[in-house]
């Protein structure tokens, strides 16, 4: 019976740790080779985050400091083969140059870190005001003759015909309503209900009567 409740738990465990603990985004490495008295790419975008790693390939030396930007740095002067690596924690531009060749300049563009889009919300629906209908009926009027000796003349009174406007149906805008979307937690909470009510239906098949 223990061992079937901890199985259970363990089972209930791993499926929360595989939809809440989610790898983190792996940050990018860009390189910058320096060769031939000059550096290239001689412009790089990268992200907060992202490391650059200049790569000596001249036989004479070479360095890396900024001449304007939000976080100055500085590397030691390289020689063929070294190379020296910095990673970027404010956006901005960084200008630099080389202090032996100042000649060989360069920058580096580090653009804000990713942000996940935020899900808009559905429109509401929209409220019509249905038309009431109005019609006019004119109440029929009937004359009547005082009685005389002569025999009564009988005119019979027609009423007038009844007028009315009907008015047109009412229209109904039904604002299209987008689909529900399925909310994963949802379908995590019936799982780990499942899985609590299996248990229970094990714990309890396994009890002495």
């Amino acid at each position: 019976m223990k061992r079937v409740t901890g199985l259970a738990l363990a089972a209930i465990f791993l499926i929360l740790q595989a939809i809440y603990l989610t790898p983190p985004a792996k940050a990018a490495t860009q390189q910058v080779m320096m060769q031939n008295y000059a550096y290239g790419p001689a412009t790089v975008t990268v992200r907060v985050g992202d490391t650059v790693t200049w790569m000596q390939h001249d036989q004479a030396p070479h360095d890396v400091v900024t001449t304007s930007a939000p976080a100055a740095f500085r590397s030691p002067k390289l020689s063929a083969g070294q190379s020296w690596s910095h990673t970027f924690t404010k956006p901005g531009t960084y200008s630099y140059y080389c202090t032996v060749h100042p000649d060989m300049r360069a920058s580096v563009t580090v653009l804000p870190a990713e942000t996940p889009a935020k899900q808009s919300a559905p429109a509401p629906p929209k409220q019509t005001t249905a038309r009431p209908a109005t019609s006019a009926v004119a109440s029929p009027t009937a004359s009547s003759q005082p009685a005389s000796s002569a025999p009564p003349a009988t005119t019979a009174s027609t009423p007038a015909p009844a007028s009315e406007t009907a008015a047109p149906p009412p229209v109904t805008q039904q604002a299209a309503a987008s689909e529900p979307s399925l909310d994963p937690m949802l379908l995590v909470a019936g799982l780990v209900t499942a899985v609590a009510v299996l248990c229970l239906l094990l714990v309890g098949s396994r009890r002495p009567g």
